[in-house]
């Protein structure tokens, strides 16, 4: 081959300079607002550029380092990016639970989370039945137990002594978190002195076990709160410090605590936020270990188990759920967690079945097997964008844990609270967001199923916030929910009401201007949707008479007029007058110059693109029910 066939792709182009795109935006923009039009607002506190260039890289400290070497933002593992499959199981009868564990290992899972009830005690003998058959050594085992932590260790160190396990291949964790049962029950396990001296005395006993960890940090409750994703962070990595300060208090040495912290993050649809997260989460994580005196940058290292979000999981549509687990699924894999578990799409049933456990596991299976997600060591270095979000989230994030630290840590700001207050003005926020369709949950706000009712009424519980509260609470505690809820509960009232009633009919009265009430038809019809309503559209009428003549027919609880701004003032009285006492009206859009004029007439609805959604869809369901 020539030498000049090898010249570089695009070397032939000459170099273009951020000045000149600059310059060409500006141009293209035609005198607009560049931050408005162009510039992201996060919900995280900074804002994210349309675009990013290699100088924008240059003030990044962390870019020499490779996968594997402090401050571990590039992750730990070296020559490849496999992490462990993992699914959960709810132990009642530990024979089931042993036969449902050991049916799921022949199909790809290879990490075990089983689910113990903390309120009863576990002997050798249930762990023997409960794990029989299960080869230690080849599959990461974890218990999630409560207060039940400290039994279930010995036990579970006594069995693998008694089969004589090689300790360095035997993965998994005890799932113990006293500060995590504080934020959603109120109180401890026992006692705040008696839970973190049973922290220090579980760590003891693992010691033997290097892959081993034993106590907890759930950031996943801060998420499924409705926590962003930069308090999320914060307020783990300060649940973290607050385990080191607490147990080397007690006498360990921070090597022997820090490898026993497993961090347990939420992984939303915030496809690269997520990514940045976690990159971010290990890099903070290390400068915390190493100022608490680690022995060895290894020491520094986060252990990290991703579980896909719940807060935006749906009842309603529930197939889209597996597009968000599958965005929450690439970006945990991609940003190198150690294992994942992927929620069943079916939220909204009282178990999930074996199809939907089956499409979790799937979903994991063909991110290796056929999209080689762990074949690369974090893929995303290197990635303009993906560093600049990692060091944004990390910056941002470390400004809450030092307000958190200024508090006196973790458990001081809960005792105050401090944390949450901060959760509920953003849970707050994002409510009123997916009220007013500035966060879209598909299916739910936007583009709902048109067709899909449910008939047998949904457990409430499933949709109401999860409050945990104990009655021995000594905080105030925080509740997980999911954003969709409040408007399922909208549209399981109308599908409650439509059992015995004709369900609510939305009419579109189009007319005038084809592009406009085309348009304006499309938004009403996916507006009264989102409410469980049956929805009439209608190509467009020649005459208000003859619209109102199909308005009358169809039997409308709601007729729509869907026309042009500058036509309402002619069309709108007429139609009015004769359907005032048949029908609710609502007109789509909002027609400044002739809105005072209208209202006065009796018309007070009016649908447009900054309408809040809820409060309107609740209020005209009210009017029609009664």
């Amino acid at each position: 081959m020539d030498h000049k066939d090898k010249e570089k792709l695009f070397s032939t182009f000459p170099p273009v300079s951020t000045e000149a795109w600059e310059a060409k935006i500006n141009a293209d923009l035609k005198g607009a607002d560049y931050n408005k039009k162009l510039t992201w607002k996060t919900g995280e506190g900074f804002n994210a550029r349309p675009y990013y260039r290699k100088e924008d890289l240059d003030a990044i400290q962390y870019l020499d380092n490779f996968p594997g070497s402090f401050p571990f933002v590039r992750g730990q593992k070296i020559n490849d990016n496999d992490w462990y499959v993992r699914q959960d199981i709810v132990v009642g009868d530990m024979s089931e639970a042993n036969q449902k564990a050991l049916d799921i290992l022949m199909k790809g899972v290879d990490s075990l989370g089983f689910i113990l009830d903390e309120n009863r005690e576990y002997s050798r003998e249930d762990l023997d039945l409960l794990l029989k058959n299960i080869f230690a050594e080849m599959v990461e085992i974890n218990f999630v137990c409560g207060k039940n932590a400290l039994t279930v260790m010995e036990n579970h160190l006594e069995m693998l002594v008694h089969y004589n396990r090689d300790f360095e291949k035997i993965y998994g964790s005890v799932d113990f978190d006293p500060l995590g049962r504080l934020i959603l029950k109120g109180n401890y396990y026992r006692s705040e002195d008696e839970d973190f001296d049973m922290a220090r005395k579980i760590i003891g006993i693992a010691a033997h076990l290097p892959h081993f960890t034993v106590v907890s940090v759930h950031g996943q409750h801060f998420h499924n709160a409705g926590a962003s994703i930069v308090e999320e962070l914060a307020f783990s990595l300060s649940a973290g410090s607050e385990y080191l300060t607490q147990l080397t208090e007690r006498g360990l040495s921070v090597n022997e605590v820090a490898p026993k912290i497993k961090f347990n993050f939420a992984i939303g649809s915030d496809y690269f936020m997520e990514i940045a997260k976690v990159r971010a989460a290990r890099m903070l994580w290390a400068q915390i270990v190493k100022a608490y005196g680690a022995g060895s940058e290894e020491i520094c290292a986060m252990n990290i188990h991703a579980i896909t979000s719940k807060w935006n999981m749906t009842v309603y549509d529930p197939y889209v759920n597996m597009l968000r687990t599958t965005t929450g699924s690439m970006a945990s894999a991609i940003a190198g967690v150690d294992s994942l578990t992927v929620r069943p799409f079916d939220i909204g049933s009282e178990e999930p079945t074996l199809f939907s456990e089956r499409i979790a596991r799937s979903q994991q299976l063909l991110l290796k097997e056929e999209s080689y997600f762990n074949k690369v060591a974090d893929p995303g270095a290197g990635s303009y964008y993906i560093e600049n979000l990692t060091d944004s989230i990390a910056a941002e994030a470390w400004k809450i844990f030092l307000e958190v630290d200024s508090k006196g840590g973790c458990l001081a700001a809960l005792k105050e609270g401090f944390i949450q207050q901060v959760i509920r003005d953003t849970a707050d926020k994002k409510n009123t967001d997916i009220a007013t369709r500035k966060e879209v949950l598909l299916g739910t706000n936007e583009y709902p199923n048109f067709t899909e009712h449910i008939e047998k009424q949904p457990d409430p519980g499933v949709l109401l916030p999860e409050d945990q509260t104990g009655p021995d609470a000594i905080i105030e505690t925080i509740k997980p929910f999911r954003g969709a809820m409040a408007f399922e509960q909208l549209r399981v009232q109308t599908d409650h009401y439509s059992m015995n009633h004709k369900r609510p009919v939305a009419f579109m009265f189009t007319y005038g201007n084809q592009a406009m009430r085309i348009a304006r038809s499309q938004f009403s019809r996916n507006f009264f949707a989102c409410a469980g309503y049956e929805v009439i559209d209608n190509p467009g009428f020649g005459t208000v008479e003859e619209g109102v003549k199909a308005s009358l027919e169809s039997k409308a609880d709601i007729v729509v007029i869907c026309s042009s701004d500058d036509e309402y003032p002619g069309i709108a009285p007429k139609v009015y007058e004769q359907l005032k006492d048949k029908a609710i009206l609502v007109i789509a859009g909002y027609p400044k110059d002739s809105i005072e004029e209208l209202k006065k007439l009796g018309i007070s609805h009016f649908i447009h693109a900054r309408s809040n959604v809820l409060e309107t869809l609740q209020e005209l369901l009210l009017r029609v029910e009664s």
